[in-house]
């Protein structure tokens, strides 16, 4: 401990010091090294043991009278009162010396109140503790396809703990599902003297009947007819900012194409321009059709390949190569068959020839003439 120090040392003051220098010294220094403010206990005590000797006035005097005549590293043997291990010096236990603090109370009150929360003075010390930043709070923010796109101002109440807080957000134009905005100084407190946290609005946005977004492309399904596919067709639609744009649909347009209406799509939240709008096209076919229709569908396909080699050229290969093989093999059958049969009715009729001339057959006679 501090046996072996000079007690004004510990302090910081001078020997001629009063005793309200002292107190100054000793409330200065024990802010910085108590415990609860994250100092150091050792030191603590060391300041402690010199306050407890150096405000009681006989004490001081005694301890005065031991500096001038035995100092500090006096002969070993040589007994001396703050010479708190014995004989030779040596270190005991701070807690059996330190006492009595005056009017700040002894050490087992002051260890009492800290226990007890109420700090190592009372109410009187307030020692400093360490600043951290509140805590930052998020809320949702719902808003509509068009508030997005457009931008919007909302006025928002927020609570944070037992507290209202009113303020206008400002959307942007362009504004995406999960965006934040973060408004500095409007969270949770801080402690210790720590800055507020952040409040950080989040945006959600609600869905539209016809579009949906990504970033700042905007997608439109649109079915269109057989007859706008295979012939193309030139459609009028609805652009996200109100406007009617032309679609060109070529000829030949197949199920799930995209076609593409560059710069008419959303803003860029962080940048300049926009979005294209992207239009995905489905290929619908009527559930009933009138008889012109029918009619019509029925010319298409008598003037269309009968194997379907025009929309089906892979599988209908495949499909004309097996069938020129059955076919070569059904023939190649039906010469066998053929030829078979042939030879069984040869067979047969040589059959015939042989039993109409055997000798064990009747013999008819030819009459010579006629009577």
């Amino acid at each position: 401990m501090v046996a072996e120090k000079n007690y004004y040392d510990v302090l910081g003051v001078k020997e001629e010091a009063s005793t309200d220098e002292i107190k100054k010294a000793f409330k200065k220094l024990a802010r910085k090294h108590h415990p609860d403010a994250g100092g150091d206990e050792t030191k603590f005590k060391d300041i402690s043991e010199a306050y407890e000797v150096l405000s009681d006035k006989e004490k001081r005097a005694e301890y005065d009278n031991y500096l001038k005549y035995g100092g500090f590293g006096g002969a070993a043997g040589q007994g001396s009162p703050f010479n708190w291990g014995g004989a030779g010096g040596g270190s005991g236990n701070w807690r059996t010396v330190v006492t009595d603090f005056g009017d700040l109370g002894s050490i087992g009150d002051i260890f009492n109140r800290m226990r007890h929360g109420e700090g190592a003075f009372g109410t009187e010390w307030e020692f400093p503790q360490r600043s951290k930043k509140g805590r930052d709070v998020q809320v949702t923010l719902s808003i509509t396809f068009e508030e997005a796109l457009n931008g919007t101002t909302k006025a928002v109440t927020v609570r944070i703990g037992d507290t209202s807080q009113k303020l206008e957000v400002k959307v942007p134009a362009g504004a995406v599902e999960g965006g934040k905005l973060r408004y500095k100084g409007k969270g949770g407190e801080g402690l210790g003297g720590g800055e507020r946290g952040d409040l950080v609005i989040i945006t959600s946005i609600k869905p539209h009947e016809i579009y949906s977004r990504k970033g700042a492309d905007v997608t439109l399904e649109l079915p269109i007819s057989v007859a706008e596919a295979a012939l193309g067709a030139q459609i009028i639609i609805p652009a996200p900012d109100g406007s009617m744009v032309r679609l060109r649909v070529p000829a030949g347009t197949q199920n799930g194409s995209v076609l593409i209406i560059p710069g008419k799509g959303a803003p860029h939240v962080k940048g300049k321009g926009f979005g294209d709008l992207k239009v995905i096209v489905h290929l619908t076919l009527p559930e009933r059709i009138n008889e012109k229709q029918r009619a019509a569908l029925e010319a298409y396909a008598a003037a269309s390949d009968p194997r379907g080699a025009d929309i089906r050229p892979g599988i209908v290969e495949r499909t004309i190569v097996d069938r020129t093989t059955a076919d070569r093999t059904t023939a190649d059958r039906t010469t066998a068959d053929r030829t078979n049969a042939d030879r069984t009715n040869g067979n047969r009729a040589n059959a015939d020839r042989t039993t109409q001339h055997h000798p064990s057959s009747p013999r008819k006679e030819t009459p010579d003439g006629t009577e």
